[in-house]
């Protein structure tokens, strides 16, 4: 018989059933389960941890207290300055563009059939490790537009709106008339009406002369006109071929610039014919025949997207090439979720789609863009990857990162003391923005 106190208060438990949890299983029982775990989360989070931290108050031969002179490099050492100046704009551009895109992308989804398609394959690249991206974005970096996916594009848009010389290594050769002159060439006496003038280059292989280029000819004289052949004046074989004359095998240098200049300016100008060939009217009567730099400067051949201005934004790229399509999925979910009625309220009040966009859907998402940001930023606090396997070792100071300064500080430096003094700062970085994360999180899980 169970007692009962005089005010009404119930029996007592029995102790059996005082150590049971509320899902009806036993302390020990749970305990026992739990442990395996426990002993893995203490040797592999909570002892690594803390041995950075105390290594970290010590000298980088682990014997002698250091106290916070490992803490001051951070701010001294130029490449930890470096590494950190870096993190702050990954943290800043990185997770913002990703969150963008993955919101653009998830909205535009929407409204299309093959949307589940174009999620596929912007998703996709998450499936592919770090490692595999960063060698994938190393090539496509490349500086060889023959080789880099970006200088091939880049190129291509600057050909289109720039046209550039297809004679980049063309000069005199022996016995020609024409002297340098300002990146180009010019003749060393003046010409008259009813001449005409031969301007023998050399250095053109005969591979890169351009397709329609012909026989060179000798030009026919004109009466109160300048007429002249530019050609290349080479022929293969020893002993074969007439120096200064077109000979049947030579090419005429097709479209390039020629000028009539007095007194240091241009009087006449015109392009060579296929054949070589070119005339100008009776006002180069007098002047000197230029061929202007123009026709001999350098292709373009793209940015240097791996050097040291380029280097972190080109890696930034590839971060987000990877990230957007985990955004765009989170995104989606929460768009997913959201309630139709007031979307299509704010329509028929007379809002376009721009309008619903701004004022309904991203306040409505804001708690998923906020998660999704704070995600990505305590994933590229960490970045080490793609900054290490991507950036040559020529740019590598800079396009460090903490998390690189830290590999090599511990490895390549042997300066252990200052890389556990990195990986606490680290940590301490990363606190703050998971604790946001998970408020958040169990603010949501309330509503």
């Amino acid at each position: 018989m169970t007692s009962a106190t005089a005010g009404g208060v119930g029996p007592t438990p029995p102790a059996a059933t005082r150590r049971k949890s509320v899902t009806g299983t036993r302390r020990a029982v749970a305990v026992l389960f739990l442990l395996p775990s426990l002993v893995l989360l203490g040797a592999l989070v909570v002892y690594p941890i803390g041995y950075s931290l105390v290594r970290s108050f010590l000298n980088q031969s682990g014997d002698g207290f250091a106290g916070f002179d490992n803490y001051k490099a951070l701010f001294t050492d130029d490449g930890i300055r470096t590494a950190l100046k870096n993190n702050v704009i990954w943290v800043v551009f990185a997770p913002t563009i990703a969150t963008a895109l993955g919101l653009v992308f998830a909205v535009l989804t929407e409204r299309v059939r093959w949307g589940t398609a174009f999620k596929l394959v912007v998703f996709m690249p998450m499936a592919i490790s770090m490692l595999a991206a960063g060698i994938i974005f190393r090539l496509v970096y490349d500086q060889d537009p023959d080789k880099g996916v970006a200088n091939a594009v880049w190129v291509g848009v600057h050909d289109t709106f720039a046209e550039s010389s297809a004679f980049p290594k063309a000069h005199p050769g022996r016995q020609s008339p024409l002297r340098p002159d300002k990146g180009g060439f010019v003749t060393g006496q003046a010409v008259r009406a009813g001449q005409s003038v031969a301007l023998p280059l050399v250095g053109v292989a005969p591979d890169q002369m351009p397709g329609n280029a012909k026989k060179a000819v000798q030009a026919a004289v004109e009466p109160g006109k300048v007429t002249g052949t530019a050609w290349q004046d080479f022929t293969r074989g020893k002993g074969v071929g007439r120096l200064g004359q077109a000979d049947p095998s030579e090419l005429g240098y097709a479209g390039m610039r020629v000028e009539a200049v007095k007194d240091g300016k241009v009087v006449a100008s015109t392009k060579v014919r296929d054949n070589g060939t070119f005339t100008l009217p009776a006002q180069a009567d007098g002047a000197l025949l230029r061929l202007p730099a123009s026709n001999f400067k350098e292709p373009y051949n793209g940015l240097d997207w791996l050097g040291p201005s380029l280097v972190t934004p080109a890696i930034i790229g590839s971060y987000i090439w990877m990230w957007a399509g985990f955004a765009m999925v989170l995104i989606a979910a929460g768009l997913a979720g959201l309630p139709r009625e007031l979307l299509e309220a704010a329509r028929v009040d007379g809002a376009n789609e721009w309008q619903v966009f701004r004022r309904v859907t991203v306040p409505l998402l804001a708690p998923v863009l906020a998660v999704v940001a704070v995600t990505l930023m305590i994933n590229v606090l960490k970045v080490f990857d793609l900054v290490f396997i991507i950036a040559p070792g020529s740019s590598q100071d800079d396009a460090n990162v903490l998390a690189l300064e830290l590999y090599r500080k511990g490895f390549s430096e042997d300066q252990p003391g200052i890389a556990s003094a990195i990986a606490v700062f680290l940590l301490l970085l990363v606190i703050p923005v998971m604790l946001f994360n998970i408020r958040r999180l169990r603010r949501e899980v309330r509503r």
